[in-house]
């Protein structure tokens, strides 16, 4: 979600290439096609990309379902006229019960507790509870054992208002490794508990497993609803699984990073030979050296672990980054690209020209995930769909 309306222009942004999210969410729909519904995950602010743009989006190029973390996610969704299903995978409290109920949202539940709360507010408010059971096959965080989860859905199914309407399970390690085995085991457990519950004459309509390396990978976790995440915003999740569809002699997604991340420079500083910058003094200039001041930091979500080893992109040249990465504040050093003024566009992540900085690109220098240098982008920095 991102603020509200703005005077003038922005001393930085992130860009939304609508045409290369639709063409994500195409690709996706070509793969499992069009049987499947699909759920487009949209929590973490849409990975960074903006909550309300990004949900826009995906559902006009045909994404059914949408998947939010939060009830305040939910809520937005809902406030900003979307009607189509939307499921909470995260955690909501007990006393946000009745909210969801009359939101009409979808939560995934574990707790008999919050079954017994959704329960209350649905006969209070003489509307359905749609709920969809997390059944636990190897993470370890939220989740039914497998050995209560035909007990667990019984019981709540006896509960007035409660729907039981779909059953889910994540998997724990799909994407750091080209050995699919423990994967592969968790399904097996997800089948045997439908199978099992099928046996209790208990059907549960809706199953979900997938993620987008599943998605990729593995068809036999489409089962009828389709969860799909980080691809849908132009990145693997990660060269495991790139690697790993390679192996199987599948023919890999074409898919276009969606989000670009800009700035403006603040100040021009020019300082001579030896001159330190920035906190701590960690780096010291070997020549008079242009500086380029840009009002961008950790705050804003650029790691500090990229001081003195990233680089940003100004007029399609390298600008290497010098000193600490602050609060507000990063520095490069444009000294070898000549014309560069105050308010000169800076690229943090996108295409500046033949030159390209992406996601992965950071993730890697910074020592983590394209998932985490994408989704800690501050949501106060304006989104604009171009």
């Amino acid at each position: 979600m991102t603020a509200g309306r703005m005077t003038g222009r922005p001393v930085q942004w992130v860009e939304i290439d609508r045409c290369a999210l639709v063409h994500n969410v195409a690709e996706f729909r070509r793969l499992i096609g069009a049987r499947r519904k699909m759920l487009a995950i949209v929590k973490a602010n849409a990975y960074g990309h903006g909550l309300l743009e990004a949900a826009g989006i995906i559902r006009e190029a045909g994404a059914d379902w949408l998947g939010v973390n939060s009830l305040e996610e939910g809520v937005a969704l809902r406030e900003a006229g979307h009607t189509s299903p939307i499921l909470i995978l995260g955690y909501v409290p007990l006393d946000g019960a009745a909210e969801a109920v009359v939101r009409d949202l979808r939560l995934v539940v574990y707790n008999e507790e919050t079954v017994a709360k959704l329960s209350e507010a649905s006969r209070k408010l003489g509307r359905p509870a749609y709920l969809h059971f997390k059944l636990e096959t190897g993470t370890n965080r939220q989740g039914i054992p497998p050995e209560r989860i035909t007990g667990f859905i019984g019981r709540a199914r006896r509960r007035p208002g409660i729907v039981a309407e779909g059953i889910s399970s994540h998997f724990a390690n799909i994407e750091d490794t080209t050995d699919h085995r423990f994967p592969r085991r968790q399904l097996e457990i997800y089948r045997s508990a439908v199978e099992a519950l099928g046996k209790h004459g208990i059907h549960v309509p809706v199953r979900h497993m997938s993620c987008t390396a599943a998605v990729i990978l593995f068809p036999e976790t489409w089962f009828n609803l389709v969860r799909v995440g980080i691809g849908l915003y132009g990145h693997w999740p990660s060269k495991e699984t790139y690697l790993s569809c390679l192996e199987k002699r599948r023919e890999p997604l074409s898919l276009r990073p969606v989000l670009s991340w800009k700035a403006r420079i603040a100040q021009i500083k020019k300082v001579p030979k030896d001159a330190l910058v920035g906190y701590g003094g960690t780096y010291k200039t070997t020549r008079p050296t242009t500086l380029a001041v840009i009002p961008v930091g950790y705050y804003d979500g650029y790691a500090r672990s990229l001081s003195n080893s990233s680089y940003v992109l100004v007029k399609g040249r390298r600008a290497a980054l010098r000193g600490r990465v602050a609060m507000n504040f990063l520095t490069a050093d444009v000294t070898d690209i000549p014309g560069v003024g105050l308010e000169e566009e800076v690229t943090l992540i996108g295409k500046d020209g033949a030159e390209e900085i992406s996601a992965d690109n950071l993730a890697v220098l910074g020592g983590t995930i394209s998932y985490e240098t994408l989704a800690r982008i501050n949501p106060l920095i304006p989104r604009i769909v171009v």
